[in-house]
């Protein structure tokens, strides 16, 4: 008597380039979400190679994009960017799991914008993960509702002198209020992200998240040369203070100073196991 070898009942293993496919981020999001990523392996690696490199004639071209050689003021700021940037990440992460395109937010000059009635609601009311002030509506999106610190901040945006580290909590909010390019923005200044410093293709990305999202080049011109000012008045305090020039650095100097141009090789974390789902 033949025996007939039982049909295993055992379902295959899924396919991973449709796995893959599943797993596509919209085109936009996709695209702000590298944005994201690229800085924030950046900041991640000054983290570890400010400290050793603070001493270098050349750290004077870094330096003085956070307008200051003083060490603790300036890993307090890569820090802030840091954690800006994460919450950012969470945030487009949880719209990437529910499948949801963001929109073009464009900035106004607010010297251009007539006064508005203050919000019956908050601005954040009912935003839970993956959802904002700003939905998109035929691919555009709502203008976020100006949050309170944007109707009277108490101090300007570039003061040096503010290195409050919000909580998690407040940058989540934070995140969902405020246009991406304003939170970019954010993040940029705090980690010394300057055109001079990255590569072209990289700088058109940030440019075209900044003209997308509600960011403002005036704003980033305005902190630039704030910053520059602040640097060279602590210079001049400091007799002992290298000769160098540091401004406009061409791209040799930057190398030496980061060790890469921005955007110039993946600067990201190797142990995310989220960067599969990375643009390339």
């Amino acid at each position: 008597m033949e025996h007939t070898a039982p049909t295993s009942t055992r379902p295959a293993p899924p396919d991973p380039t449709q796995d893959r496919a599943s797993r596509t981020l919209p085109a936009r999001l996709a695209a702000l979400l590298h944005v994201v990523r690229v800085l924030l392996g950046h900041g991640r690696r000054l983290t570890q190679t400010v400290p050793e490199r603070a001493a270098n004639v050349e750290f004077a071209t870094l330096a003085a994009v956070w307008g200051t050689y003083t060490l603790p003021t300036i890993l307090a700021r890569l820090q802030r960017g840091i954690l800006r940037a994460m919450a950012l990440e969470r945030y487009l992460l949880a719209r990437a799991a529910k499948g949801r395109e963001i929109g073009f937010v464009y900035y106004k000059d607010p010297r251009d914008c007539t006064p508005a009635r203050p919000p019956a609601e908050p601005a954040t009311e009912g935003a839970q993960d993956g959802e904002s002030a700003s939905e998109v509506v035929d691919g555009r999106a709502k203008p976020a509702k100006p949050g309170p610190d944007e109707r009277a901040p108490r101090r300007p945006a570039f003061d040096p002198d503010d290195l409050r580290i919000p909580g998690p909590e407040e940058l989540d909010a934070e995140v969902r209020r405020r246009p991406f390019g304003r939170t970019i923005l954010a993040i940029c200044m705090d980690l010394a992200v300057i055109p001079s410093f990255c590569t072209g293709p990289f700088w058109n990305q940030i440019s075209d998240t900044l003209m997308n999202y509600g960011g403002s080049f005036i704003t980033l011109f305005k902190i630039r040369e704030y910053r520059e000012t602040s640097f060279q008045k602590e210079r001049d305090k400091k007799p002992d203070t290298w000769d160098f020039t540091w401004r406009h650095p061409p791209p040799e100097i930057v190398r030496r100073v980061l060790g890469y141009m921005i955007g110039e090789t993946p600067v990201l974390d190797p142990f995310d196991p989220l960067l599969a789902t990375a643009p390339p």
